[in-house]
């Protein structure tokens, strides 16, 4: 490190999302001098997704954090279920899957983030710079040698033996690296608002299906953060039919927030996020790696997205952290993340498309849906059946462990 305007380190980190931080985490702990760059001046983001999975809380455990971690205020579950007309069904029970936690932690993702942060301060290789935005490789000899960004006080130079990309879905780095995007479609998008959370409402639901439409509801204690599924492009078309029918919509898919839609003020009020599946052919370059959204953007279905950047980065610390506490990182250790990560990656991509577009593409093209058909019902009342969606969704393909030293030893 050398001064505000110009830093040099072993491993620059642009983004401060799940991957970024967990990884800034790891290699700090391990002895890695790391500075992590962000571009907000916060974690505050209201549509992040707040689910920590099983295969995440085994990772806190294993590092010694599970206890501190589940003071933060959160609600959890070990089922979920899903409201398909005026049926309801239990769809995935987590009491089956490894590890002390046997359920979901619904959690902001801000606080989790915090949390993280918090307990990486204790390590003094450990650097973030928020209001930190990057938007430039620095490249000699066909080896990325670090990046440049702008802040509020003027340019920032870090010059670091690897650049590590965890900046999301509009990646900058993959941009500006010149990285291959293989998109593998995604027919829906996603409308996000709030409503308010009475105390007598249901519990955690994996989504209501009505009318030929799906919502999912966050239980964020106060109030709901609402995901409503549309076709994908079908935005305009929603907003030219007026808002009160989009109101009368959610209250026929989730009767039980129909006496508070007329929260939904204004189209101001919902926002739009664009669904997209795509991964990188190649995840690296010399000096250069991209992991989480920034390597393979995921669908919100399953709420799995944050648990896979999260196993991308324990896997990175563990391939990376003996090289980088010497020098550079070599491309065959780059090679060997990809080769770790996309296997898992591709599984639950090609699972996320399958069920897009033959559930929910179904479900927005039919008209009315009254019950869920027997076969269904049938089918989930066998525990195996509610077991085994609780291992792909709670555990995943290839959950990591933690491989890399405490070298502060303090525990």
């Amino acid at each position: 490190m050398t001064d505000d305007r110009r830093l040099t380190t072993r491993c620059c980190i642009v983004g401060g999302g799940p991957a970024g931080v967990m990884l800034g985490f790891l290699l700090a702990r391990a002895g890695v001098d790391v500075v992590v760059l962000e571009k907000h001046a916060d974690f505050f983001r209201d549509f992040r997704g707040d689910t920590i999975h099983p295969s995440t809380l085994v990772v806190m455990d294993e590092l010694g954090l599970l206890d501190d971690l589940l003071k933060v205020p959160h609600s959890q579950t070990s089922e979920l279920t899903g409201r398909i007309g005026d049926t309801t069904l239990k769809m995935v029970d987590l009491r089956s899957v490894p590890g002390r936690c046997k359920f979901i932690a619904f959690m902001p993702q801000w606080d989790f983030l915090n949390f993280v942060v918090e307990k990486a301060r204790r390590f003094r290789g450990f650097h973030l710079r928020m209001n930190a935005d990057v938007t430039e490789l620095i490249v000699d000899g066909g080896r990325v040698r670090g990046v440049l960004a702008q802040t509020p006080s003027g340019p920032l130079t870090v010059l670091a033996d690897l650049v590590v990309g965890c900046d999301g879905r509009h990646s900058t780095v993959r941009e500006r690296a010149g990285f291959t995007v293989l998109d593998r479609g995604a027919p829906i998008d996603v409308l996000w608002f709030r409503l308010a959370r009475h105390p007598s409402d249901p519990g955690q639901t994996f989504g209501n299906i009505a009318g030929g439409g799906i919502l999912v509801a966050i239980n964020r204690d106060e109030y709901y953060q609402c995901a409503f599924v549309i076709r994908k492009g079908g935005y305009d078309e929603i907003r030219a039919e007026g808002l009160e029918k989009f109101r009368q919509a959610v209250a026929r898919i989730a009767p039980f927030v129909a006496d508070r839609v007329d929260q939904i003020k204004d189209w101001d009020d919902v926002k739009l996020l664009t669904v997209s599946i795509d991964h990188l052919k190649t995840w690296y370059r010399p000096g250069l790696l991209c992991i989480g959204d920034a390597a393979h953007a995921m669908s919100p279905v399953g709420g799995v997205g944050i648990n896979l950047a999260i196993q991308d980065a324990i896997a990175t610390a563990n391939i990376l952290a003996p090289s980088l506490l010497v020098g550079e990182a070599p491309l065959d250790k780059l090679r060997a993340v990809q080769r770790r990560r996309e296997l898992p990656v591709a599984l639950t991509q090609g699972l996320q498309v399958l069920i897009q577009k033959r559930v929910l593409s179904r479900v927005l093209s039919t008209e009315n849906i009254e019950s869920a058909p027997a076969f269904m019902q049938w089918l989930f009342s066998i525990p195996l059946m509610r077991a085994i969606p609780a291992w792909v969704v709670g555990v995943g393909f290839r959950p990591e462990h933690v491989h890399t030293p405490d070298a502060s030893g303090s525990g």
